[in-house]
């Protein structure tokens, strides 16, 4: 298992952060990782939402399949990955004087095929990285 956390800071309060990040379809325009979300069924908020995220790292490519697990406005949003990764994300909203520190944490599990604990330790920087520059282009979105 790989634990990986990534943060910054937001120049806007929780609540304007959580309008944008809630809007789940959205999250291929500031992830260069994900190229396209298809979700399960009706349903695109909340606790329950099931989406189908055609993710790319470098040559690598894998459809993550995500479930909602936890979804408190202004505040978090939940996840269990239940594709080729398995493991547990959340993106964290806490109000700072600056606006919002926007934290994303995950702890993710590789498949033995692709070196199960190995695997995850040495993907563990490259995804910082990727998420960290995800996180940049999030902080674009409010100025």
């Amino acid at each position: 298992m790989a634990r990986i956390q990534v943060a910054t800071t937001l120049p806007a309060d929780p609540a304007t952060v959580w309008d944008d990040v809630q809007q789940l379809e959205t999250h291929v325009e500031w992830m260069a990782d994900a190229e396209s979300i298809e979700f399960e069924g009706e349903q695109r908020r909340g606790v329950g939402t099931v989406m189908r995220v055609l993710t790319k790292v470098g040559p690598l490519q894998t459809t993550d399949v995500i479930r909602v697990i936890s979804w408190e406005p202004n505040r978090t949003i939940g996840v269990i990955h239940e594709g080729l990764v398995t493991g547990r994300g959340e993106f964290r909203l806490e109000p700072i004087s600056a606006g919002t520190r926007f934290v994303w944490d995950e702890e993710l599990n590789m498949p033995w095929y692709l070196g199960g604990p190995l695997g995850a330790w040495v993907a563990a920087p490259v995804l910082r990285w990727v998420w960290t520059r995800n996180l940049a282009r999030l902080a674009r979105r409010f100025g």
